[in-house]
């Protein structure tokens, strides 16, 4: 009975994670930009005191454990990295003064010898628009679906990784945001383009909400969305065969979708494939550097 009752030494473990320290390494990286940016930087102060309880929040729940903690420390990566994406929208605009749209189209021009993203009107057809766009839109659940089922079927040390690698992922990707700030061909090329795209049912009401989500984010380089989704077919070999399968049927027609659709340039892709792969190289070993001991 003594064993029964005793915590679960895992549960209430506290020693911070990988991933409690790669966010919290984004918190400190996030209060330099905010206190040296301060006079551009909308909403500073919010802000930094968004960073400073975000960082504080996660200390507390891994130096103070307590019934929220286990639920806390597995899933909150996952939902801090999204409230990341919002912030990075404005200290690009307070940090870059110059966006790259053109540099980056004019090097997809030198590759294709032409806009791919205009060029690829010639096989446009409201269905397969639409198509595209339910494909995109369900970019967010199919990266935390393989999440959700290691979730429940118990698998803690592959959801954990998972985890790690998604939340890596996306942090990298804000990094290229600031390096090569760029809002993408829709509007850069628009009067290029010779009409709007058009799709049957859902098609406007699918991108005015990821409008919205997104705001005016620039977020082309790396594509986030090549490369999440190759994370995610990747770390669906943890889930099945199956779903692999799935996976990889999925990864290439939502990398179609972001020319066709006019959201990224393709060399945006190329960055976003390079930058999984580097990912999927380096990140067992940076799991295991900078997970504690026995974990």
């Amino acid at each position: 009975m003594a064993d029964i009752l005793k915590p679960d030494p895992v549960k209430y473990d506290t020693r911070f994670w990988a991933v409690d320290k790669v966010l919290l390494a984004y918190f400190a990286c996030s209060v330099v930009v905010i206190l040296g940016w301060w006079s551009t930087l909308p909403d500073a102060l919010p802000l930094l005191a968004a960073n400073v309880i975000g960082g504080a929040l996660i200390v507390y729940q891994v130096k103070r454990p307590n019934p929220t903690s286990w639920a806390f420390r597995n899933w909150y990566p996952l939902l801090y990295v999204a409230s990341c994406y919002k912030e990075m929208a404005l200290f690009i605009r307070a940090v870059r003064t110059s966006d790259a749209d053109q540099w980056l189209a004019d090097l997809d021009f030198r590759i294709w010898g032409a806009h791919p993203s205009v060029w690829l009107e010639r096989v446009h057809t409201p269905v397969l628009t639409e198509f595209l766009q339910a494909i995109y839109t369900l970019f967010v659940p199919a990266v935390l679906y393989i999440a959700w089922v290691l979730w429940h079927r118990r698998r803690t040390r592959d959801f954990q990784y998972y985890a790690f690698l998604i939340a890596l992922g996306f942090l990298t990707s804000y990094i290229g945001y600031i390096l090569v700030p760029a809002r993408g061909p829709r509007f850069l090329l628009k009067d290029l383009q010779h009409f709007p795209l058009r799709g049957l049912w859902l098609f406007q009401a699918m991108q005015s909400g990821l409008d919205r989500l997104e705001s005016a984010h620039y977020d082309c380089f790396p594509s986030g969305h090549t490369e999440l989704t190759i994370l995610a077919w990747w770390g669906s070999r943890m889930v099945s065969n199956r779903w692999f399968r799935i996976y990889l049927a999925y990864t290439p027609l939502i990398i179609f979708a972001t020319v066709y659709l006019r959201y990224h340039y393709t060399v945006d892709l190329l960055a976003g494939m390079i930058t999984a792969a580097v990912l999927i190289l380096t990140a067992p070993k940076l799991y295991r550097i900078l997970s504690p001991k026995g974990l």
